[in-house]
């Protein structure tokens, strides 16, 4: 296999370069068969390349603040393991365990070989520890695992998270992770604990991984796909991160030019990407590829030239100094700005062959090319300029420690020094509108948008680009007469092709199809419509998540936004139970200063003060940010909640259990596969769940479909489930409704096709499904119990979440509220429990009494 990219086509025509140069001089967006033919420009076409990109990245440059400067980053490197599960054809920065035992090292390196070089690298004044490691050991090495069950570590990632915390508060140095392949899950582990991380993509070239003999063959961490998921779920977790290209392994120009689209595509999605690294293959003795061909100069030149033209002007360039024998003047003019991580202490261990050049030489050179070099910290200046969500509030006083912040590059003159690194040990004090829950109803919102509405978000037009895409819902010519037939003899015998039929449809069907899910229900549960005395509190709505459905999220500094004490959750818990309450249903946002303790100190200041309330708290979202704060796994850490009183939770957080259109309604929310993780554990500890799905954005009813079958095989491994909640999309203050992309909500006709169905696709396995007052009013909740529903939900005595949203029905609805909406429909009503079971005479008694209304002489708040 040839080292540099060769196409099996014949190299481009003179007219095809010409054409694909000067639209490259005239800043016309270039494809990827443009960007193919100039990566193959070489002699003074390449100059002419060179020369444009120079342009591009000089305009960059200056619209930057920082014209004139290339950068780099004074740092040590650390490899804390050099055993991995993969088996790179190319590496040698990789080992095994014999070779580690005969050479006298562990299999990781020791806390104390870390900060042995963390801190000598303090003394010369670096500000970066680069901590590289090979993918997963512990997952091939059974001495991986011994070493890390011995030293009391669930994992790689656990002992990443520790001795980064040991090197902020020791060393004050800035770790930048390099782990290899990591899950969303992974991402909320080690934000807290680090100013960026990387892992370079090196190749969307499939082949280059599938076939024997490819340089990544038996590599199951550098397949393409998977490393294009751990680059989107660092752009949704808000994560600063490095990527990159690994070219000359094999891979054609083609190919190549389609790996940098792929990483323009990511970079424009999540504003995330905060550089790239164009690295050429350089042949290593005692590897499979030793024999290869390094990838030439003009290779490496002419990609970088095309990287900065498809990245524009904002994107961070970089090509590592150590690996291009001293040209570094025509690096520079091709385009790039950053000459990356350079150590006066440590090898570059993954090229150990290729020393790093000295500062003092990179400065002269970079002079000579009419560039300043100044230093940077292993966050790029945009990212420290915004501050949060792009760092954690746990990391963000190390970068400010080190940053000047009238650039955001390193402060020369900054003193590197350990800080605290720890968690907040209280829930923030109360602050802002705490009042919201019924203002909302009076004085209504602030803002129909959140400050930061253009950046949170991600980038809205590659969003309405994705959901463009995928078309349209379209209405099926099944046949609705067979289909409804087997619903009628037994809805647990529909196929997915009938059930897609049925839920299209109309008219006379649709009434048909209603009347045989409100039979289903008669049959399973009764005529009775139920309802809890509850009260909602929303002890926060600071967010940084970024869901683009959510007008609830807002910023610590936004007019709407505010946070409880814990005195004011337990006050109106209190305030509950003496009106009739049974339930406190509690969930907030995310907010960046909230302990993952919290919760626990929440459900245990509930129960302190009202030992017979039953506490349904914490959204599976929660319940993992929870987790990931405190190092515990998520069963470790319900099980906590419980201990402090946690007695259910709600099964929210859960939108569209299909990751296609999560990720259009969610930006950092945790993916489908985690919730399911979540719920699923949860209901093995004995903590029962609602469940939920909302609809009417940018979904169809293929993924309505997959949605309810995934719940209802859920629950016939689990039997968690106390009900299933349909929740309408309200879109009047959505922020995907007001950028466009999704539709106003569900239709009439898709509200009562959605309640049969949950009805006859859940059946026997959730016998109760619920319709939301709040939503849909009184006379379309009525509607609902008549076409499959039996539970109307809860008085809540407080709603912000639907109201902040555009709903306007209220915020609270009485016991008579309710028991009328029943009477509507024609049925019989009767007060439950949170899972279903009596309700006391005694709550009864005083929920009849107050008609579930908050007396005024019991303040809302102080």
């Amino acid at each position: 296999m040839d080292g540099t990219a060769m196409d099996a086509s014949t190299p481009p025509t003179a007219n095809a370069m010409r054409r694909a140069l000067r639209r490259a001089r005239d800043g016309v967006a270039l494809d990827v068969t443009e960007a193919a033919v100039l990566l193959q420009a070489r002699g003074e076409d390449l100059l002419d390349l060179c020369s444009s990109a120079a342009r591009v990245r000089d305009a960059g440059l200056e619209a930057a603040g920082r014209p004139g400067v290339i950068t780099y980053s004074k740092s040590v490197f650390i490899p804390l393991t050099r055993l991995c599960r993969d088996k790179c054809h190319y590496c040698t920065f990789v080992t095994v365990p014999g070779k580690l035992r005969r050479e006298g090292h562990g299999m990781y390196m020791s806390p104390d070989e870390v900060l042995e070089v963390a801190r000598r690298g303090a003394e010369l004044g670096c500000k970066e520890a680069l901590i590289t490691l090979g993918d997963k050991p512990e997952d091939r090495w059974p001495e991986a695992r011994e070493w890390l069950d011995a030293h009391g570590y669930d994992d790689t990632i656990a002992y990443v998270r520790a001795m980064s915390i040991r090197i902020l508060e020791e060393t004050g140095l800035l770790p930048h992770l390099n782990p290899g392949v990591l899950s969303w899950t992974d991402f909320q582990r080690l934000k807290p604990v680090s100013a960026s991380m990387g892992m370079m993509l090196e190749t969307t070239a499939t082949r280059l991984w599938s076939e024997p003999g490819g340089p990544h063959f038996g590599s199951p961490d550098k397949e393409p796909a998977v490393r294009l998921r751990v680059l989107e779920d660092a752009g949704r977790s808000s994560v600063p991160f490095t990527s990159g290209l690994l070219i000359g392994i094999g891979e054609t120009y083609q190919e190549r030019a389609e790996s940098l689209f792929a990483l323009r595509k990511v970079s424009r999605a999540y504003h995330g990407v905060q550089e790239l690294i164009l690295q050429n293959f350089r042949a290593k003795p005692d590897t499979a590829m030793r024999g290869m061909p390094d990838a030439e100069l003009d290779e490496l030149v002419a990609t970088v030239a095309v990287a900065r033209h498809l990245m524009g002007p904002a994107a961070c360039l970089q090509a590592p100094p150590n690996l291009v024998d001293g040209e570094y003047e025509r690096l520079i003019a091709a385009g790039i700005d950053d000459w990356g991580g350079v150590s006066p202490l440590t090898p570059d261990h993954v090229n150990p062959e290729r020393p790093w050049p000295q500062i003092e030489r990179l400065a002269e050179r970079s002079a000579a090319a009419g560039f300043a070099l100044r230093e940077r910290l292993a966050v790029y200046p945009e990212y420290v300029r915004r501050g949060e969500p792009w760092l954690d509030p746990r990391v963000l006083p190390h970068v400010r420690a080190l940053a000047d912040p009238a650039t955001g590059l390193a402060d020369p003159d900054a003193v590197v020094r350990g800080l605290p690194w720890q968690e907040p040990e209280d829930l923030p004090e109360s602050y802002g509108r705490t009042d919201l829950h019924a203002t909302i109803d009076t004085e209504g919102r602030t803002g129909d948008r959140r400050a930061d509405f253009e950046d949170v978000y991600g980038d809205w037009e590659v969003l309405r680009e994705q959901v463009l895409a995928q078309g349209a819902p379209e209405r099926l010519a099944g046949d609705l007469r067979e289909a409804l037939a087997v619903a009628a003899d037994d809805p647990t015998r529909l196929t997915d092709d009938q059930a897609l039929a049925l839920f299209h449809a109309d008219g006379p069907a649709l009434d048909a199809l209603c009347r045989i899910a409100d039979s289903v229900r008669r049959d399973a549960v009764g005529d009775d419509v139920t309802y809890c005395v509850t009260r909602n509190i929303n002890f926060t709505n600071v967010c940084y998540t970024g869901c683009r459905f959510c007008a609830f999220a807002q910023r610590r500094t936004d007019a709407d936004a505010y946070t409880l004490s814990l005195e004011q959750v337990a006050d109106r818990a209190a305030q509950a139970w003496e009106v009739g309450a049974t339930e406190v249903c509690m969930q907030g946002g995310i907010h960046p200063d909230l302990p993952g303790t919290a919760y626990f100190d929440i459900a245990r200041a509930v129960k302190e003060r009202v030992p017979g309330i039953h506490v349904h708290a914490f959204s599976p979202m929660e319940v993992v940010n929870g987790a990931t704060r405190t190092g515990l796994s998520i069963r470790d850490w319900l099980q906590r909640a419980k201990e402090s009183g946690l007695d259910t939770i709600p099964g929210t957080a859960a939108e569209i259990l299909d990751d296609e259109v999560r990720w259009v309604l969610t930006k950092g929310k945790l993916p489908a596969a985690t919730w399911v993780e979540v719920v699923t554990t949860a209901h093995e500890l004995g903590i029962r769940s609602s469940s939920t799905m909302m609809y009417g954005h940018v979904d169809t009813p293929k993924h309505w479909l997959g949605h309810l079958r995934l719940l209802a095989e859920i629950q016939q491994r689990t039997g968690g489930f106390t009900e299933f909640v349909t929740l309408p999309f309200i879109h009047t203050n959505a922020p995907v409704y007001l950028a466009g992309i999704a539709r106003p909500g569900p239709s009439a006709r898709d509200n009562r096709a959605v309640v049969a169905m949950a009805r006859l696709l859940l059946h026997p396995h959730i016998p109760n499904i619920q319709t939301s007052w709040v939503k849909l009013g009184a006379e379309g909740a009525a509607e609902m119990l008549r076409s499959g529903a039996n539970d109307l939900g809860g008085t809540l005595m407080e709603e912000t979440i639907s109201r902040m949203a555009g709903s306007a029905y209220g915020s609270y609805k009485s016991v008579r509220d309710l028991q009328a909406i029943a009477g509507a429909a024609g049925r019989p009503h009767r007060q439950r429990t949170t899972t279903y079971g009596e309700v006391p005479a005694e709550r009864q008694a005083a929920a009849l009494a107050s008609d579930g209304h908050l007396p005024e002489l019991l303040p809302v708040l102080d």
